[in-house]
C-alpha cells in the first residue's frame, strides 16, 4: 500500500463477544450502530471487509488499537457494501484472541 494513507473512519467497538471461531458485536460509524463480525478467512476467501457505508478505495488499512497503547495492523481488501460490518483476517482474529478486552476502535485508512 501507498505510504499516502488517510484516515476515512473510525470503527467504534461497544461490544465485542468471542465465539469459537469469530467475534460478534455492536460498533458505531459515525455514532450509527451497526452489527460487527470478525472471523478468520476460509480457504476461498481472501483478507476483506464490508462496509454499511461506501469506501472508494480497493484495499483498505486497518489499524485496532486500544488501551495501554494497544495497536495492531492489518491490510484487507473491500469487498462492497453490506448491512453489518464485516471483516475477514485470520491475523485480526488471532491478535482480538489474546487482546479483545484492550481494544475499543478500529481506524480505516485508505489512499489519498
Amino acid at each position: 500500500m501507498d505510504n499516502q494513507l488517510k484516515k476515512t473512519m473510525s470503527i467504534k467497538i461497544k461490544r465485542l463477544d468471542m465465539f469459537p471461531n469469530h467475534f460478534f458485536g455492536i460498533a458505531e460509524i459515525n455514532r450509527e450502530g451497526y452489527k460487527i463480525n470478525i472471523q478468520g478467512q476460509s480457504l476461498l476467501r481472501e483478507q476483506l471487509i464490508k462496509l454499511p457505508i461506501k469506501f472508494k478505495d480497493e484495499k483498505a488499512l486497518l489499524r485496532l488499537s486500544g488501551i495501554n497503547d494497544a495497536f495492531f495492523e492489518d491490510i484487507v481488501n473491500y469487498k462492497g457494501e453490506s448491512e453489518w460490518i464485516e471483516i475477514d483476517s485470520d491475523r485480526i482474529l488471532y491478535y482480538l484472541a489474546d487482546h479483545q478486552d484492550k481494544i475499543d476502535t478500529i481506524d480505516v485508512f485508505s489512499r489519498f
